[in-house]
């Protein structure tokens, strides 16, 4: 593959992403408050675990699934599944643009906790990365001079335990193929959905366009990480990041054009904080991997 085609096909990979998280989030303000998140999850996940097991037969992918790390793989699913159902929580209430700029503040939180779970070091610039991002979040949220509801709580939320998740993704796949990281997200995510759904014996479940969109859902969760993921095989992290933070600008045009959703000056400055603080920490990190290379 030539040094050129690799940053398109790169794209191209990322456009599916994108369209993907975008589909997703419109799926889950359609269904939000006829399901709850719990029901929404548990669907989504059986979706996703027929998806994974239907093709991993055809590619005569199931054999790599292996149970070696199966505590950590628990442990990261609760993390997910429980940032999964706050992000469907604040769907239904907050702004999507609103909702998509917090959550990119999760690389953030991860150069943060990564010195506490994962013994990495606690920089200057991630210190500084880490300032600017809450800043944003401020300038997005504006508490004390806009109307705040638990939607930005639970988004909020939903960062930390996203980056727990892709903290221990990181660990996973030093040892683990995607396929087993996928087969073991969908299937113990039916398992904690249906704890939570069948606690009191009964299930809302889908009717009419419902269906759709759950199908959607359910789909759009697994495209968006295999996309996003197979992109990442064709560009490092420095190229493929930029280019998922187009999900705002494209999220903020879906949102105004179906919910009449007004991007504000507030969200734009602090979705700029956010990618500055982003950039800031992704060259940062890249400066010191070169350096550890020099060294040794």
């Amino acid at each position: 593959m030539s040094t050129s085609s690799a940053p398109l096909l790169a794209g191209l990979w990322m456009t599916g992403a994108l369209i993907s998280f975008s589909v997703m989030a419109v799926g889950g303000r359609e269904v939000v408050g006829n399901l709850d998140t719990f029901e929404l999850m548990f669907l989504r996940s059986c979706i996703g675990l027929v998806l994974v097991l239907g093709f991993g037969l055809l590619m005569g992918r199931l054999a790599e699934v292996r149970t070696a790390r199966l505590p950590l793989h628990l442990i990261r699913n609760v993390f997910h599944f429980s940032a999964q159902n706050l992000w469907f929580y604040a769907v239904a209430y907050i702004p999507l643009a609103q909702l998509f700029a917090i959550e990119f503040t999760t690389p953030i939180w991860i150069a943060l906790l990564a010195p506490l779970l994962l013994g990495e070091t606690l920089t200057r610039w991630r210190i500084i990365a880490a300032v600017l991002g809450f800043a944003g979040i401020l300038v997005i949220a504006q508490p004390g001079a806009a109307e705040l509801n638990v939607g930005h709580l639970t988004a909020a939320l939903s960062t930390l335990g996203f980056a727990g998740s892709i903290m221990m993704t990181k660990a996973l796949s030093r040892t683990e193929t995607t396929w087993t990281i996928l087969f073991w997200l969908t299937f113990t995510q039916v398992f904690y959905g249906a704890i939570f759904v069948f606690w009191d014996g009964t299930i809302t479940l889908p009717e009419g366009q419902d269906i759709l969109w759950v199908g959607l859902v359910g789909l759009c969760g697994l495209t968006a990480h295999i996309c996003l993921t197979t992109a990442l095989t064709y560009a490092p992290a420095s190229v493929v990041a930029p280019m998922d933070f187009a999900r705002l600008p494209l999220i903020a045009m879906v949102g105004w054009v179906f919910y009449g959703e007004l991007v504000t000056i507030a969200v734009v400055m602090g979705a700029l904080l956010i990618l500055a603080a982003n950039t800031l920490n992704l060259r940062a990190e890249q400066a010191r991997a070169r350096q550890m290379e020099a060294a040794e």
